[in-house]
């Protein structure tokens, strides 16, 4: 299970500005910013992707080009994204603090693809991860805390606000679209709803299209 929310993109104008510095072709840019609305121009698009199918080398423009989203994943997916990590920046909620603020639920986990005899398996932690919880708050004692911590399995959901460039984004999308995490998939897919999301996938956008 892998949810993302509350998407922003941000930056175009100084990456478009950037993007134009080397030949000074900033008279060519057909772009349009203000504080309500902003429009691509097909020149500018235009040379985005070119620059783009030439390599990172000369598509530096797109680390200028900044997404902000809130993702809730499981831990297991998690370890993986955590290898991107160059541009990237990341706020999580905390497992250590606030594990025993309530009962654990199996909503807590992704158990999608789990058979009946693992699901019976993850019911049976989930009630000992709150048994333990319960000895937690009525005595305090750290070995119940670590109990708690120690049990939980990968599978638990965590949410995170994460801050990435369209530089990290291409990287994740050439390297994990064909993954075999469903997690991934869904990554992916919410990659090509961005905007000019061709210039990261190298896909061919239609210009035609609503």
């Amino acid at each position: 299970m892998l949810k993302i929310e509350n998407t922003k993109v941000v930056g175009w104008e100084p990456a478009i500005r950037g993007m134009r510095n080397p030949l000074n072709s900033w008279a060519k840019s057909d772009s349009y910013f203000d504080s309500d609305k902003n429009a691509i121009g097909y020149a500018d698009l235009d040379l985005m992707r070119r620059l783009a199918a030439a390599g990172p080398v000369h598509a530096k423009y797109r680390r200028m080009i900044v997404v902000y989203a809130d993702v809730t994943a499981p831990l297991y997916w998690w370890k993986e994204a955590d290898t991107y990590k160059v541009g990237t920046v990341a706020n999580s909620c905390s497992t250590m603090h606030k594990i025993h603020s309530r009962d654990l639920t199996l909503e807590d986990f992704s158990s999608d693809h789990l058979d009946e005899e693992s699901m019976m398996i993850l019911l049976a932690v989930i009630k000992q991860i709150n048994k333990e919880r319960k000895i937690y708050i009525e005595t305090k004692d750290k070995k119940a805390w670590y109990n708690m911590i120690q049990l939980l399995p990968t599978s638990y959901n965590q949410r995170r606000t994460i801050m990435l460039n369209y530089e990290v984004l291409t990287n994740i999308y050439q390297t994990r679209k064909d993954h075999r995490l469903d997690e991934w998939h869904t990554f992916c897919d919410w990659i090509r709803e961005l905007p000019c999301f061709e210039i990261i996938t190298g896909e061919v956008k239609d210009d035609n299209s609503d």
